[in-house]
């Protein structure tokens, strides 16, 4: 953790504590969430480095499906989102959502309030929610992967509806960051670019490209001022 200024940089966690450690928002108050791709996981923390918590833990195996890359929160409704992006371009990425609190009595290996609400995507990787919406990058093969998606968050026990694509043609799209009230949605690729996409009910049309920075650019946040 750092200062925006460069200064007061501490680690949070102990080292060895994340395996490769890949999305990570905040609940808005003093906790940290954030996925564990190689370590199978979805851990949160407090800023001060109190309650290092696994909340979901999967058991890792040969298929790449158990891997956890984008995750976010919704503290008001208790729940917590994370992708599982399968195997490179393999179609079997899934979103999912539990909640924010383990139930009594069950562990992060074995809860079983998991819901799947997205499967059989290409490669869903970084995921954002705003109001009433779920959006996500995905990394995965076109047509359907290399886009910005978004679809309505479901009621609970319900399966997410078909997505609706925002813009595609990215370069392994990763992070993004949504500024609703602007209308505008950015998103980081692989390539290096970090583009700007009008969402369909703002003023601005399409995609602008912002910076090519000529290296790879995984996640981005925006912060208002």
């Amino acid at each position: 953790m750092v200062g925006l200024d460069g200064a007061r940089a501490r680690d949070i966690v102990p080292a060895g504590s994340i395996t490769t450690g890949k999305q990570v928002v905040s609940d808005g108050a003093a906790t940290l969430y954030w996925a564990d791709r190689e370590g199978c996981r979805v851990s949160r923390v407090r800023v001060d480095g109190t309650g290092l918590t696994d909340l979901v833990v999967n058991s890792r195996d040969a298929t790449g499906r158990q891997e956890c890359v984008g995750v976010a929160v919704d503290p008001a409704a208790g729940y917590l989102y994370w992708t599982q992006k399968g195997p490179a371009k393999g179609g079997q990425g899934r979103i999912f959502r539990a909640g924010l609190e383990i139930p009594d009595g069950a562990t992060s290996v074995d809860r079983q309030d998991i819901e799947v609400l997205w499967e059989n995507l290409p490669e869903p990787i970084d995921l954002e929610i705003r109001g009433d919406w779920l959006y996500w990058t995905d990394r995965g093969a076109p047509p359907d992967g290399n886009t910005l998606n978004r679809a309505p968050i479901p009621d609970s026990g319900r399966r997410g509806t078909a997505p609706r694509i925002l813009a595609d043609g990215f370069h392994e799209a990763i992070g993004l960051a949504v500024d609703d009230e602007a209308g505008i949605v950015y998103v980081s690729d692989l390539s290096g670019r970090i583009s700007a996409v009008s969402l369909p009910e703002g003023q601005g049309s399409g995609i602008r490209v912002l910076a090519e920075l000529g290296e790879p650019v995984s996640g981005i946040a925006g912060i208002s001022d």
